[in-house]
Order: structure tokens, then C-alpha cells, then sequence
């Protein structure tokens, strides 16, 4: 249905010859330098998958020091060479260098890179009827943009003084000050260098998101009739476009202090009993920058993941989504919320109590929008029909996170208990429920069901089964534990609690959360079996294998560049139809109009058939004018 002019637009006139041309490309143009989405998609999935070993792997090493702290880890000199001290331990400055690259590389290149530059790549096109992004050469750079910061942030594992760790927060004066200690200097440089490339990356595809699904929507896509997995992704790329600038800012006046002897951070500095010359700075400064981006960020990270979970819900409930509008100004409400609550991560800053006050009020307010998801996600469960797909329970184990990890969100946005709380093993749980497992769960989820689409064939579901419910107990079992260890005041990244006698009862609790740390990061290992395994040898796709009704599932079982290989459909309906009354199947896709369908219009949807035919009969005249 769509009109020679929308084709142009998309980026192609002749479908025929851009379908040949995928056959002439080279194996560089076609999968390194590549312009179509589906492919940059993939590239940022891998690379994110990559990460993550890298990420959870850190984290073993780090909760071996606490499970285990009077163990001999001498086994992993081969691995970590200098870091390893003589008597077998890991070195207390590598510990903090480990916690600060985990934080990094699970928040930015997994949960953001990897979750946001797969998804929005991937679906955005696909799901709003386009030929490609706005501009592939963008989306291009993007990637390359993202592996070299990528580069940068793996080279710094390797240099003498070892990684950036002044933890991901990067904090200054510590983060501002080279000769603070080993992780200040160059791993710091590197550290700063890494995130401003970063920046650049995850500016060019945001730019790119929110051009697309204004500009290219497919004839008859409204902002109504969107999934709501592009509302996600549309907000996610707004929220990114607004505030990775500020950090970017931040970053580059680190870079001044650190190299060019500015005083923006700095001020009354001795080192050694040393007066620095700085004078007239604030710390408080970069945590107000940092966490302008830091608090959007959480968000950055979670909406893709609930656009995921709201489809999948929706496709394997066998039901509309609940609520549609409402879960669509649920996410304006959490977007523009999240601009405004930053200053609840520094309650214990010597904030004035009247701001904290307000701070506190909004944090409280955005629980509103977050519970209006969790209450159409049930709704939507509730006596549905439904199919237990690996991607399924994945989603639904998202909205058990956002639950449990969002109740403590509550305590914590109340600066009274957050001033006790900050700081210690509470936050660490809440943040790693609500923010970091919940995200990942909706990533994974999101993987298992679009794997068809991504590479024409099936996963495992008997496997997929295994890794889910190995993941979903191995999550709580590590982070449900924080909590209690939290009100009891253990401090975050501290390397030893061995010398606090009133930590000594919680010593076999940190060591359970550390066994049970390591069989969950295994578990992983049955998914990225399951994952290449399935890429070249599962079973071959079906066209619509989840009979669901978004536009992706029109196009071929293995699409090329262009998508369609004819016109591109029109759409009719909401995505949503599914399981109604008087239809012959249980989902009727967005591009089948109403008057192929009589038996289950509603009244509403019958007088839209006038509006289709009149339609049709324009797109006709055009193409006989042409």
C-alpha cells in the first residue's frame, strides 16, 4: 500500500534491485560495515553478550573476596597476574578496580548498548513499516562508535596501574586527581575517554530512533497503532538525547581538572599533608551532572525492557494488552518524572531538608506510572490464555522484579531511612532487582522471542526452560539476602569485613550469596550454548511462529535489506487484536483491514470500511497518474 514517494523516503525506489544487491555485497559490506538495521542490530546484540561475560564474570571474582574472604584464590594468577598479591589474595585496589568496571560495563555497554542497540535497531523498522533507519550510515557509526569505546574501556584492563576505580559513579576528588592511587591515573584518563566515545554513540542512534518513527511510519501507522515496544523505545531515545549530553559535560570537565589545572570539583585538596593550589570547586557539582544523567539512565535501561514484556504478555497471553493508553502515558509520566528526582541519590550531601523534601515527594510520585505497568502486565495475565514460551517466563519474571526491587525504591526515595540505608548492601539489592536484573530479564526475553525473526531459526525451549528458572531463583537467591545485610549496615565495596566483629554473624549469609552468585553466572552459559547453537543449527522458523499481529512477522523468514520485498503493508488496526470475539483465529494482524474481516468488527470498526476502500481508491488513482 505504500505510495512510490514513501519508498524513496525509506531509502529505496526499487525493491527488486536492492533485494539483488544483497546477493553482490562483499562479507565486509554485508557484516562489518554494514547499513541495514538488522544487521547493526545483531553486531550491538553480540557485542553486548560479549560484555556480559565480561561484567558477570567480574563479579564472581569479587564475591569470591566476599564469600571466601580467607581463601587463597592463587589459582587465578594466570588470569590476573599482578593483581593477585603473594599470599593469594586479590589486591585491595583491584577490588575497588573490579567494582567499578562491573558497574560500568553491565549498565552502558550491556543494559544500554547492548539491550536499547539491539531492540530499537532491530523492531523500530520493522514494527513501523520502514525500508531502514533514516540514515543507515548514522546507525553504522553508531556501532563502530560504541566498539571503539569498547576498545578503549578493554585496554585499560591491561595497563600497568590497572582499570579506572573510583567506582562507576566516578566520583571526583578521587576520579579528578591522578596521584590519588593507581585507579586514578591512566585507567582513569581511559575510563573518561571510553564513556565521552560512548556518548557520541548512543547520541547518533537516538537521533536516528526518534527520526524514524516520526518520519517513516508505513501508511495508516498512527502514533495510536504503534506497539508498545516503539513507545519504549521512542521515549528510551528522547530520555538519551536529553540527558547523556549533561554527562558528557561532566566528563569533559574531569578531564580539565584531571589534565589542565581547572578547580571545577576541586577545592582545600591535601595529599600527603600537601596543599593542592585548587581552590573554589565542588564535588557536589559533578554528583548534581552525574546523576542528572544517572537517575534517566535507570530508565534508559528499563523502559526497552518493559516495551519488550508488554508485547510478549500481550502475544502469549492471547489478549489485548490492558490498559493501552494507559500504559502509554505511563511512559510519559515515568520519561518526564525521571528529569526530576535526581537529587534523591544525594540525600546524605547536606541537602537543605525542604529541597530533599521535594525530591522526596516526585521519587515517591513516579511509583504511580510504575505501578500502572504492573497493574496492566496482571491484567493482562489474568485469565488469559497462556503460552509458556522461555520469552513468556522471562517477562513475567520482569514484572516479579519490578515489583519486589520497586517496593524498596519506596524506602529508599524517603530520605529519613535513605540517610541509614545509603550506601550500604540495601541499595545494592534494590537497584540490582528493580534496575539491573529486571532489565536483563527483559533483554533475554526479548532474544528468545525475536530469535526467528533475527536469524530464521528456533531456540532450544527445552533449554530455555532450564536457563530461566536456574536465573529467576539464582536472582533472588543472591539479592534477597542484601536486604537484610543491608539493615544491618554493611557498607558497599568495602574489600573485607572480616575486622568488624559485628559483621561476623553474616559471614555464612555473604557466603550463600556468593555460591549462589556463581551457579546463576553458569547458568548463563546454557543460554550462549542455546543461542549459537540455534543460529546455525535449530530449527528452521515458520513465517509467524508466535501468531502475533505487529508488522515484523509480514516480511520473509529471513528478510533483506529493504525488509519488504514488495510494498511495504499498510496497517488498519491497533496491535493488539488478539482472542476476539467472532474471528476465526485468535489474531488478526495490523494489516488486515476491517472489511476482511465482518464477522468481528465492532460497530466503530465498521464505519472505518468506507474510510479503507476510499483510501485504496487514492493509492489506485496515484499509481495509474504515475
Amino acid at each position: 500500500m505504500a505510495t512510490e514517494h514513501q519508498l524513496e523516503g525509506n531509502g529505496v525506489s526499487h525493491d527488486d534491485h536492492d533485494h539483488d544487491h544483497d546477493h553482490h555485497q562483499s562479507f565486509v559490506s554485508k557484516y562489518i560495515f554494514s547499513t541495514d538495521h538488522k544487521t547493526i542490530a545483531k553486531q550491538f546484540l553480540i557485542t553486548g553478550i560479549f560484555w556480559a561475560i565480561i561484567g558477570g564474570a567480574m563479579s564472581i571474582i569479587f564475591r569470591l573476596q566476599l564469600g571466601f574472604p580467607n581463601s587463597n584464590v592463587g589459582w587465578l594468577k594466570p588470569l590476573l597476574g599482578q593483581w593477585i598479591t603473594e599470599e593469594g589474595k586479590i589486591d585491595p585496589e583491584f577490588y575497588l578496580a573490579l567494582v567499578t568496571m562491573h558497574g560500568t560495563i553491565m549498565v552502558f555497554f550491556v543494559l544500554t548498548a547492548g539491550l536499547s542497540g539491539t531492540f530499537s535497531n532491530f523492531l523500530i523498522p520493522l514494527q513501523v513499516g520502514a525500508r531502514d533507519m533514516a540514515s543507515g550510515f548514522m546507525n553504522m557509526l553508531s556501532y563502530w562508535f560504541f566498539f571503539l569505546s569498547s576498545v578503549i574501556m578493554m585496554s585499560s584492563l591491561f595497563i600497568q596501574t590497572g582499570p579506572a576505580s573510583g567506582s562507576w559513579v566516578v566520583y571526583p576528588p578521587l576520579s579528578a586527581l591522578p596521584q590519588a592511587m593507581k585507579g586514578s591515573e591512566l585507567g582513569m584518563t581511559l575510563w573518561l575517554v571510553s564513556m565521552a566515545i560512548f556518548i557520541v554513540s548512543s547520541l547518533l542512534g537516538g537521533i536516528n530512533y526518534i527520526t524514524t518513527v516520526i518520519n517513516l511510519r508505513t501508511k495508516g501507522m498512527t502514533f495510536s497503532k504503534l506497539p508498545l515496544t516503539i513507545w519504549a523505545f521512542f521515549l528510551t531515545a528522547v530520555i538519551g538525547l536529553l540527558s547523556f549530553p549533561v554527562l558528557f559535560s561532566a566528563a569533559l570537565l574531569l578531564v580539565f581538572d584531571r589534565s589542565f589545572g581547572t578547580s571545577f570539583y576541586l577545592s582545600d585538596i591535601y595529599i600527603g599533608g600537601e596543599a593542592l593550589p585548587n581552590t573554589g570547586g565542588s564535588a557536589l557539582l559533578f554528583q548534581h551532572l552525574f546523576w542528572f544523567l544517572g537517575h534517566p539512565e535507570v530508565y534508559i535501561v528499563l523502559l526497552p525492557a518493559l516495551g519488550i514484556t508488554s508485547e510478549i504478555i500481550a502475544t502469549n497471553s492471547r489478549k489485548p494488552i490492558f490498559g493501552y493508553r494507559a500504559m502509554v502515558g505511563s511512559l510519559f509520566g515515568i520519561s518526564i518524572l525521571s528529569f526530576v528526582v535526581w537529587a534523591h541519590h544525594m540525600f546524605v550531601t547536606g541537602m537543605n531538608p525542604f529541597l530533599g523534601s521535594i525530591f522526596m515527594f516526585l521519587t515517591l510520585i513516579i511509583a504511580v506510572p510504575s505501578a500502572v505497568k504492573v497493574f496492566n502486565y496482571i491484567t493482562t495475565l489474568w485469565k488469559g490464555n497462556i503460552v509458556f514460551t522461555p520469552g513468556m517466563l522471562f517477562s513475567i519474571g520482569l514484572v516479579s522484579l519490578f515489583i519486589s526491587g520497586g517496593v524498596t525504591g519506596i524506602y529508599l526515595g524517603n530520605s529519613a531511612i535513605d540517610i541509614q540505608l545509603h550506601d550500604t548492601y540495601f541499595v545494592v539489592a534494590h537497584f540490582h532487582l528493580v534496575m539491573g536484573s529486571a532489565s536483563f530479564f527483559g533483554m533475554v526475553a526479548g532474544v528468545y522471542h525475536w530469535f526467528p525473526k533475527m536469524f530464521g531459526r528456533m531456540m532450544d525451549e527445552k533449554l530455555g526452560y532450564v536457563h530461566f528458572w536456574f536465573t529467576f531463583v539464582g536472582v533472588y537467591l543472591v539479592f534477597f539476602p542484601m536486604h537484610y545485610i543491608g539493615i544491618a549496615g554493611f557498607p558497599r565495596r568495602y574489600y573485607s569485613f572480616t575486622n568488624f566483629d559485628a559483621f561476623q554473624s553474616f559471614t555464612d549469609l555473604n557466603m550463600f550469596v556468593s555460591v549462589a552468585a556463581i551457579i546463576t553466572f553458569g547458568a548463563q552459559f546454557i543460554f550462549l550454548f542455546n543461542f549459537f547453537y540455534s543460529m546455525f543449527k535449530g530449527r528452521r522458523a515458520t513465517l509467524n511462529p508466535w501468531k502475533s499481529n505487529t508488522l515484523e512477522w509480514t516480511t520473509p523468514i529471513n528478510p533483506g535489506h529493504g525488509n519488504w520485498p514488495g510494498e511495504i503493508p499498510a496497517v488498519y488496526r491497533w496491535p493488539y487484536d488478539y482472542s476476539k470475539p467472532g474471528a476465526e483465529d485468535d489474531f488478526i494482524p495490523q494489516h488486515i483491514p476491517f472489511s476482511a474481516t465482518p464477522e468481528s468488527n465492532l460497530p466503530h470498526e465498521n464505519e472505518l470500511i468506507a474510510e479503507e476502500k476510499e483510501e485504496e481508491g487514492i493509492v489506485v488513482d496515484e499509481t495509474k497518474e504515475s
